[in-house]
């Protein structure tokens, strides 16, 4: 087809990208978990170019992150190319362009999944990202704006034209957000249309080791992004190698996720202050210890922890027991 060489990747079970949560901290644990690599939380191409010092700190590495994936969002062409200089001060490894945020106050300014309504648009800003950087981009999007739109294989064409060399596929429409069952006959169509000219990954309800082999091996992905199935379980990762390598998986014990929950606070604390870590940790807190039966007291504790102390504290009420 020509629109761009089809790139063997090493980086086949990636963090994905969630804003207000794959932090420095977030994506420092998940590679040490076995994640090829990781992507940022979502950085505005606008405030990159305004030289923002929130976004700044999004593009931060982590301690160790050798490879950086910068997801940028904006709603045409003109951001991404003036935030270039500044970006490109961070070396990145590569860029994804964020066309599947259904969130309404990145909706509303034309940005995120909105992108999807008009995609001569993707075309123009990978075309610029690509010619202006000499970076290799990817371009994540979703199936339509709503069910009366799936337009996903023409997106993905128009990003492939302007020299995307990665679609990564979050198989719901922007109208269904996170509700609903991601489409998984969407991969197979996606990986039919465009399986040699892009290298492909799989977004949405993948939460197991079992759901990545699927839409790898059943519907002809090249790789998974690993979203809220990662929050607060890093572990799916090193689950997931294990799997293909072996066949099979260990689960973490209570004591794995108790020990690795209290080094995630720590390694927030020491990026962000205990101020930031203490607010920030809860969300992620709750997520490490959910599906523990009878962890109804440690949650509660939880919900009022703020000090590294008062964390472990909260942990120590899981102890003797067992899922």
């Amino acid at each position: 087809m020509g629109y761009s060489i089809h790139m063997e990747t090493k980086d086949k079970f990636v963090l994905a990208p969630l804003a207000g949560y794959t932090d420095k901290a977030m994506r420092e644990i998940s590679l040490c978990m076995g994640a090829d690599i990781a992507v940022t939380e979502m950085v505005s191409a606008e405030g990159l170019a305004r030289d923002s010092e929130k976004t700044k700190e999004l593009l931060e590495r982590a301690r160790g992150e050798e490879r950086l994936v910068v997801q940028l969002f904006g709603p045409d062409k003109d951001p991404f190319s003036r935030c270039i200089p500044n970006l490109l001060k961070y070396n990145p490894t590569w860029i994804d362009v964020n066309c599947g945020c259904p969130v309404p106050k990145v909706v509303k300014t034309g940005a995120g999944s909105a992108l999807m309504k008009d995609k001569k648009k993707i075309r123009e800003i990978v075309q610029t990202l690509v010619s202006e950087t000499k970076l290799p981009v990817s371009v994540k999007f979703r199936l339509g704006w709503d069910a009366d739109s799936i337009n996903y294989l023409e997106f993905a064409e128009e990003a492939l034209k302007g020299g995307a060399f990665a679609l990564t596929l979050h198989a719901r429409t922007r109208s269904q957000g996170y509700e609903g069952k991601a489409d998984r006959n969407a991969f197979l169509n996606l990986s039919k249309e465009f399986g040699k000219d892009a290298v492909l990954y799989a977004s949405g309800d993948i939460y197991t080791p079992i759901d990545a082999k699927e839409c790898i091996e059943k519907y002809g992905m090249d790789g998974v992004m690993f979203a809220r199935g990662a929050i607060g379980n890093p572990f799916i990762f090193k689950e997931t190698k294990s799997f293909f390598e072996k066949g099979q998986y260990t689960a973490p014990s209570v004591s794995d996720r108790i020990q690795t929950a209290i080094i995630h606070y720590r390694k927030m604390k020491e990026y962000y202050g205990e101020d930031i870590a203490g607010r920030e940790m809860r969300k992620h807190a709750m997520a490490y210890i959910k599906g523990i039966h009878g962890a109804s007291k440690c949650k509660k504790a939880l919900t009022g922890a703020f000090t590294e102390e008062d964390y472990i504290e909260a942990f120590s009420l899981l102890e003797g027991i067992s899922e």
